[in-house]
């Protein structure tokens, strides 16, 4: 997924839709706007019409009918907190403007709350994505291990939540001092994800 297809992608859904839309970026998409173009064969999206649940079988005809014309399968839902078991706490009120399509206004998920489901998820692709932008865009540690740490806090009680708990440790072992140099101190980040986690 690159600028170009995206763009693509949402000037034909600006021209399809027939009801002013937000939407919020977010996956290997938004990495790529982040700064790390990978191979990505989807558009994973936010998308709230202007008019609610109402207007929600006007959104789902012009998505489909821009997947046919553009060859882009997209993933959508009104609240992408839905799709994973580890919240996105107050997602919507951090996000980046990036363009204007038609009736269709696209905003970027933040890339702090935009790892949030890469660490959840934690493939090898997802791994290199996170090093990648928080890389590019010199993301401090100290506001992320507390991110990480309020979005643990307020998931509900699930399997995933250890396995999250896991995920961001070794993060932060394995990866941090690539990230963040040689200075990092990877137990020292670990310790404030806990407090912030309120894992005792």
């Amino acid at each position: 997924m690159n600028r170009r297809q995206i763009d693509r992608f949402f000037t034909v859904l600006g021209r399809e839709l027939t009801v002013p839309a937000r939407v919020i970026l977010t996956g290997a998409a938004a990495g790529a706007l982040w700064g790390h173009v990978r191979p990505s064969l989807d558009i994973d999206f936010a998308i709230q019409p202007s008019g609610g649940d109402t207007q929600w079988t006007a959104v789902e005809a012009a998505v489909e009918r821009t997947t046919q014309l553009t060859g882009i399968a997209a993933n959508y839902a009104v609240d992408i907190d839905r799709w994973g078991a580890i919240s996105l706490l107050d997602y919507r009120r951090h996000t980046h403007p990036y363009k204007v399509f038609a009736r269709v206004t696209v905003r970027l998920l933040d890339p702090a709350y935009w790892t949030i489901g890469k660490l959840t998820r934690y493939l090898a692709p997802d791994i290199d994505d996170v090093m990648a932008v928080l890389k590019r865009r010199r993301q401090a540690v100290e506001p992320l291990v507390r991110l990480w740490g309020r979005a643990l806090r307020h998931s509900p009680r699930s399997m995933t939540c250890a396995q999250f708990r896991r995920q961001v440790e070794d993060f932060l072992k394995t990866y941090g001092r690539e990230v963040w140099g040689k200075a990092f101190d990877s137990e020292d980040a670990i310790q404030r994800f806990h407090q912030h986690a309120n894992i005792g």
